[in-house]
């Protein structure tokens, strides 16, 4: 069978030296997509959010561990929508279990808003357990 979607995957170390490299290639990857200034911004925004949490929180910042980011467009002719999916190597946690960042005991928190900016700004997310380990937050943006 034919791959019918256009694949960029990479793969960087645990650490948030690349955070702009992966904040660049979103932007580019939204315009070739065909988003406008603001939609490309909030997915910027959300991809950013899942990469800080795959190093920070996934993989504790381990730099033996990675983390992966895929950028579809899919199908291959005339795409309808963009994901992007990020992959870590850590432990996993119970997203379910995530404060939510407008419940007033957690508006003071600095943490807890990057799955809230991601739910927000995408138009599906899944988070999943992986079964060799890690975590999988797959996120799309309808074109």
């Amino acid at each position: 069978m034919l791959n019918d979607q256009h694949l960029i995957r990479l793969e960087i170390p645990s650490s948030f030296h690349l955070l702009d490299l992966v904040q660049a290639l979103s932007d580019r990857m939204s315009a070739i997509a065909g988003f406008d200034e603001d939609t490309t911004h909030w997915v910027s925004v959300s991809v950013r959010e899942s990469v800080i949490n795959a190093v920070k929180h996934g993989n504790r910042e381990n730099p033996d561990k990675h983390v992966t980011v895929e950028f579809t467009l899919a199908p291959r002719t005339d795409p309808g929508e963009f994901s992007v999916t990020v992959l870590d190597e850590g432990e996993g946690f119970d997203f379910e279990e995530v404060g939510d960042p407008l419940a007033p005991e957690n508006l003071l928190k600095s943490s807890g808003r990057g799955i809230f900016f991601m739910r927000n700004f995408m138009d599906d997310v899944s988070i999943t357990r992986r079964p060799e380990g890690g975590m999988s937050v797959r996120m799309v943006k309808k074109l």
